[in-house]
């Protein structure tokens, strides 16, 4: 596409060297760089397209995404830094294991650009310099100009966001500074949380109006914001201002300017729930509005004889892995393919081990990210009152059976924690005795499984590298057609930002929040999820199966169910740590040790004993990201964030 073809040009020129910091990091004093940079249209418009690079590194960057790693979903083996093979530079991964984040030298630090974070304040400097320039271009006409003049507010209310999430109250950079200027000027505070996400609502209100409401070049412009993007992002923000991290947390009572005002309030306040009802809501109807739906359909590439189980897996699969212009249920996606399929890929044949260099297959989940999805029934393991699941035998094991043949093989020994899932279980994890259809195999019949058990397995341990130290692969950052043989073939795909039954989620959470709405209402934004992945309503479900039949009725009992549901349909794409760190609740995950299987162990006996591969260490001051403490001292008037 013409836009990222020239997106990828600016990036290339930043991995030069020096020539891209000249373009890039134009200083305002700088007349004759600033006069070439916007002296007409094309000019301008690779300006715009640097301001887009922050964005897109964001969006492609797990590894650097502090809701993917410190969400407990994926782990990564330790003492593997300096292997020659290892791609993720990026220390996030050692963040939940404590001990590394500080305030000399930020872990994933985005206020200033280092450790694997993007520095957004430059991102923010570039915006405001394409703001302050915009009327220069001799030949740039005003539709084009109100549309970059959009798109630059939507980035800057993303980045203003971004920062938000990580530090709480944040130093606004409204318009740039003159460097030429008094030292003082550019001594400023932190604004308060509630100023903060005042500012980035109001961004997104002045940029949706002129946003496209459809890209109408495809080819050439798909990914740049539209305006249900803008009305999703703005949805985000306001359920996050209203969740407790931010919405008078009492732990940030104390959280002050140097003149000591308030940087929270001390009182939450329930009219934000309404506003981020209303935004839901609107967001669903324009993007409903321009032709998006829940994906729903089967995959046919590659596959021929399957059952009705499994194109039910495929589908659930597909939702993260359609192509981005072929899916309708895609809001805001990464632009660029992602690059780790080969760390979620179990071997499943001996071809494939020798790749184990470069493709290690070592992003494992933990036992405790598995027992999330729910049993067949629709309901929490724990829960289920009619004897499909053995909860209290669920580390002992059973051979695979007719019953359960479209998802484990028959007569292979795995763990009774296998049999009886929900559809997303099955397409969201690979694991010992489970059926990985693809890797370039079109008939259920002739599907692999996962043979995982200790180091003669083909999916077992095969070096402190190439090691799954769970159990568990993360199936749903995989293509089914990708195929690891005696080559690598991955199949493309981007990875979601923002997906529609996401934003269903969100509006029922923010609805029963809300308080006004009835149980029915609220639940049917719940029950569209759940009705694509196969499972009934949620009243009919906790009714008929859960020993908790009344957890609907109330709004804590449906604050749980709602919660459960966002972690279990988001799983593994970047949500999840976010939504615990707003609600409040990753410090009650991170609290307990993570558990995998016994993988260097052969017998099944022996195999499935969960064995802790790590101890999150994670306390209340982890919530918000400290500032590096050279910028404290630069600028007496920062505040360093809480418990720092």
């Amino acid at each position: 596409m013409k836009f990222y073809n020239k997106l990828a040009s600016v990036v290339v020129l930043c991995i030069m060297g020096a020539s891209c910091q000249k373009y890039l990091d134009v200083v305002p004093n700088n007349v004759g760089t600033l006069d070439y940079a916007f002296s007409n249209r094309n000019e301008a418009e690779n300006y715009l397209y640097g301001c887009f690079n922050a964005y897109q590194s964001i969006n492609r960057d797990v590894e650097n995404n502090v809701g993917f790693v410190t969400s407990s979903e994926v782990v990564y083996p330790l003492g593997l830094d300096d292997n020659p093979f290892n791609q993720i530079k990026s220390p996030g991964f050692k963040l939940i294991r404590g001990g590394v984040q500080n305030t000399s030298d930020p872990v994933i630090n985005y206020w200033n650009g280092s450790n694997g974070g993007q520095p957004l304040y430059i991102a923010l400097r570039r915006c405001n310099i394409m703001l302050e320039n915009i009327n220069k271009p001799y030949d740039l006409k005003e539709p084009e100009k109100k549309r970059w003049i959009a798109e630059t507010k939507f980035l800057k209310a993303f980045y203003h966001y971004y920062l938000i999430k990580l530090y709480g109250p944040i130093t606004l950079a409204k318009e740039n500074r003159a460097i030429d200027g008094p030292i003082e000027a550019t001594k400023v505070k932190r604004a308060t949380v509630d100023e903060s996400f005042a500012y980035v609502t109001q961004l997104l209100e002045e940029a949706i109006p002129d946003l496209p409401v459809i890209i109408g070049n495809r080819l050439l412009e798909l990914g740049r914001p539209t305006k249900a993007m803008g009305m999703a992002l703005k949805a985000e923000v306001l359920t996050t201002a209203a969740s407790p991290l931010f919405n008078g947390n009492p732990d940030y009572v104390d959280f002050k300017d140097k003149d000591g005002r308030s940087l929270f309030s001390a009182t939450a306040d329930p009219q934000k729930w309404s506003l981020a009802a209303k935004a839901c809501k609107e967001a669903i109807d324009e993007f409903l509005a321009q032709g998006g739906d829940l994906y729903n359909r089967i995959p046919i590439d590659k596959v021929s004889n399957v059952s009705d189980e499994l194109k039910q897996v495929l589908k659930l699969q597909a939702v993260i892995t359609e192509k981005w212009d072929q899916n309708p249920e895609l809001i805001i996606s990464s632009q660029y393919d992602f690059p780790y399929q080969g760390f979620s890929f179990p071997k499943l044949n001996q071809e494939s081990v020798s790749l184990g260099n470069e493709h290690p297959s070592n992003w494992a989940v933990p036992l405790s990210t598995t027992e999330l999805f729910y049993t067949k029934n629709g309901v929490p393991i724990n829960e289920d009152k009619s004897g499909v699941f053995d909860y209290s035998g669920r580390n002992t094991t059973r051979p695979g059976d007719a019953d359960n043949k479209h998802y484990i093989k028959e007569g292979y020994e795995t763990a009774k924690a296998n049999f009886n899932r929900e559809p997303r279980f099955y397409a969201a994890l690979g694991f010992d005795g489970g059926i990985w259809f693809g890797n370039d195999k079109i008939n259920e019949s002739d599907a692999y499984y996962v043979q995982g058990r200790g180091r003669f397995a083909l999916a077992g341990p095969k070096s402190q590298y190439a090691t799954n130290v769970t159990g568990y692969w993360p199936k749903k950052l995989v293509h089914y057609m990708s195929i690891m043989n005696q080559n690598a073939s991955f199949t493309s795909f981007k990875l979601p930002v923002a997906r529609l039954a996401g934003l269903y989620l969100l509006y029922a959470e923010a609805l029963n929040e809300e308080g006004a709405a009835s149980k029915a209402d609220i639940l049917s934004w719940v029950d569209k999820v759940r009705t694509r992945a196969g499972l009934v309503g949620v009243a009919t479900a906790w009714q008929q199966y859960s020993n908790k039949p009344g957890k609907p009725d109330t709004k804590e009992g449906r604050r749980e169910i709602i919660h459960q549901e966002r972690r279990i349909e988001l799983c593994f794409e970047g949500q999840s740590g976010w939504d615990l760190r707003r609600w409040k609740e990753l410090q009650g995950v991170l609290s307990r040790p993570l558990q995998g299987w016994n993988v260097n162990e052969d017998a099944p006996a022996n195999y499935y004993r969960p064995v802790t591969i790590a101890v999150p260490t994670f306390g209340l001051k982890d919530y918000l990201w400290p500032i590096k403490n050279e910028e404290v001292v630069k600028n007496e008037n920062l505040t360093q964030t809480i418990f720092w």
